[in-house]
Formats: C-alpha cells, sequence, structure tokens
C-alpha cells in the first residue's frame, strides 16, 4: 500500500429485498447468523466500520424508503481485505443462500467507493452511489468489485 492508498479506505454498501419479514421462520437461518458474521467482520483483518443501530445490524436501518429493503454498509482498508471476508468462512455459507432469502434483482444494489480514512458513509450516501452506479456503470465515484478504481478520491 502506497502513502496515498492509506489516505483513502474503502467503502461499500450492499442492498437487498427480503422475500419475507425479518421475524418470519423463512428467514429464521439468516437472522440467527447476523451476531455471528459480524462478529467476524468486526474481527477480520482490513475491517473498519460497519454501519449498526442499536439492534448490534443494521436490518432496521432504512433505505430507499423500502421497508422490505435491508442494508450492509462497511468501510475496510482495500479491497483485498473486504474480499477476504466476503469469500470465507460464515460469510460465504450465507453468500451461498442469498436467493433463499432475498429477491434477485437486476439494477445495481451493491456499490464500492473510496473514502478519505476517518470518514464514516451515510445511508443517504450510499443510495447516492448506488444510483450513480445505475445511471452510468462503474466509474471511481461508484464501482463493483470486478470493475474496482485505484484507491483516491471519486468524481
Amino acid at each position: 500500500m502506497t502513502d496515498a492508498d492509506e489516505r483513502y479506505e474503502l467503502a461499500q454498501v450492499n442492498i437487498a429485498r427480503l422475500k419475507y419479514p425479518l421475524e418470519s421462520v423463512e428467514l429464521t437461518d439468516f437472522v440467527t447468523a447476523l451476531d455471528p458474521v459480524n462478529a467476524v467482520a468486526d474481527a477480520a483483518d482490513g475491517f473498519v466500520w460497519r454501519l449498526q443501530s442499536d439492534s448490534g445490524n443494521a436490518t432496521d436501518v432504512p433505505v430507499f424508503g423500502d421497508t422490505s429493503m435491508i442494508v450492509n454498509m462497511s468501510v475496510w482498508r482495500d479491497e483485498a481485505s473486504l474480499k477476504a471476508f466476503m469469500y470465507a468462512g460464515r460469510h460465504r455459507e450465507l453468500l451461498a443462500r442469498r436467493f433463499e432469502w432475498f429477491e434477485r434483482i437486476e439494477e445495481a444494489l451493491v456499490a464500492l467507493w473510496w473514502v478519505p480514512a476517518g470518514h464514516r458513509p451515510t445511508v443517504e450516501e450510499a443510495e447516492k452511489r448506488v444510483l450513480h452506479l445505475r445511471d452510468h456503470g462503474p466509474t471511481p465515484h461508484a464501482f463493483t468489485l470486478r470493475s474496482g478504481f485505484a484507491a483516491g478520491p471519486g468524481q
């Protein structure tokens, strides 16, 4: 990592539309796994911050004004750290089951962007990044893991 890279951290947002209410039996495995998976994230190398309410997660944080949508937002040191968490262990197990719990949506619901070190993005900021990605495709302002951009300020 260069000195320039250390001035920035990677923000990510992942928004999903639930197939069932959070209290439903269909989502029991997902809800039960939230705290353990969040604990793994919190302890992961490169983890910086995650959005959470008083519940300890973000399932009750409104996003896009849609009560069937939930948001996961976090900040990581870099893409490698985020990928290492996403594709290993308990998170990978849940990722494999995502279509049991969440609607398949064609439009972008995941976005990444670089933030100045210490900045904690808001849900409003994340919504704008997702909308920008939908409208313009991957750019330094909002991108995906498949289309990453070097650390630095987005446009």
